[in-house]
């Protein structure tokens, strides 16, 4: 992985987290539906198909989200 897709990676989860993050203060979602966003998309990984390597790519995505659930990553 290059350096820009880091990044890239880096920029897209800050963004995400500052829009979920927004979503509650503005409370247009409450905070159980902003933390179904990141289950959702765990989930979604997790059934994803495709080649041996696209599921193994899918299921690290999914574990990783499931860290920064665990680890209460302040999203909400």
């Amino acid at each position: 992985m290059t350096d820009d897709q880091k990044h890239s990676g880096m920029a897209a989860l800050s963004i995400c987290q500052a829009l979920l993050l927004a979503l509650n203060d503005a409370q247009i979602l409450p905070e159980k539906e902003i933390m179904g966003v990141p289950s959702d998309a765990a989930a979604t990984h997790d059934n994803a198909r495709g080649s041996a390597a696209d599921t193994e790519s899918h299921r690290a995505v999914a574990a990783l989200i499931r860290r920064i659930i665990a680890g209460g990553n302040s999203i909400c």
